[in-house]
């Protein structure tokens, strides 16, 4: 098993899996274990389950992918586990790129901060100094276009409001690759068509993009490719109308 994620440089953007799979651990009580507690025996498993199995995948620069699927079909795990959340526990991934991520509205922020504490402590995990987190703050806050909310506690904001911020702090990095989950389907549409147009600039400038949803029609706007997940396990990789339609037609809950 192995994960390489490299910062980009001059190499043109990309994405590339090989047999991947990533496997949870959960106790009696069904409760998600870390691996680490696994090997030491601090927590019993009473059962395992796969979020991938055995996914071959590549994407290369200039490329916009939707990935589509019944919930729990392994669209998020696929996104965490190309950002380096996840490891894999099966097979390799490769991704060359600048990492952007909207995976979740309110991953990395921390409520009882404001919007500036947040952003600065984000550029921070992103790699920046802390001087450097607070030169770009002002950055993050115009394109968040949250204005004196910036300055409140996150723990007011809405999830439109968490998402736009979540957006502005991973864009300040300029990513190469940007990676979208459903949270962006919460989006005012002013918003949203900025977030769309910013994924048009990076996939210009030969990026890649990645993203997930129920939203078909939003997805379409962003993406000529889809990738459909059921139980971890790709069903098809093809242009997005085709894919959309085998989908649809074989699931009873049509989106």
């Amino acid at each position: 098993m192995s994960a390489r994620i490299s910062s980009g440089g001059s190499r043109p953007a990309r994405i590339s899996a090989r047999g991947v799979g990533v496997e949870f651990l959960f106790d009696r009580q069904r409760r998600l274990v870390s691996p680490t507690l696994a090997r030491v025996g601090a927590r019993r498993i009473g059962s395992r389950s796969w979020g991938l199995r055995d996914l071959d995948l590549e994407i290369g620069a200039g490329e916009a992918v939707a990935l589509v699927g019944r919930s729990g079909g392994g669209k998020t795990t696929l996104l965490r586990t190309i950002a380096g959340v996840f490891t894999p526990d099966a097979g390799t991934i490769a991704v060359e790129g600048r990492i952007g991520s909207l995976l979740s509205v309110g991953a990395g922020v921390m409520s009882p901060l404001t919007g500036r504490e947040n952003a600065e402590l984000l550029g921070v995990l992103a790699g920046l100094s802390l001087r450097e987190s607070r030169r770009a703050a002002p950055n993050v806050q115009a394109a968040s276009g949250l204005g004196r909310s910036f300055d409140r506690p996150v723990s007011s904001y809405s999830q439109g409001m968490r998402a736009r911020l979540g957006f502005a702090s991973a864009d300040e990095a300029d990513p190469t690759i940007l990676l979208l989950d459903e949270v962006h389907e919460a989006l005012d549409h002013e918003y949203r068509a900025l977030v769309h147009e910013r994924a048009r600039e990076i996939l210009r400038a030969g990026g890649i993009v990645v993203a997930a949803g129920h939203d078909h029609p939003l997805l379409e706007q962003l993406s000529r490719r889809a990738l459909w997940l059921d139980a971890g396990r790709v069903v098809a990789d093809g242009p997005f109308a085709a894919v959309r339609a085998a989908y649809l037609e074989s699931s009873p809950e049509r989106d």
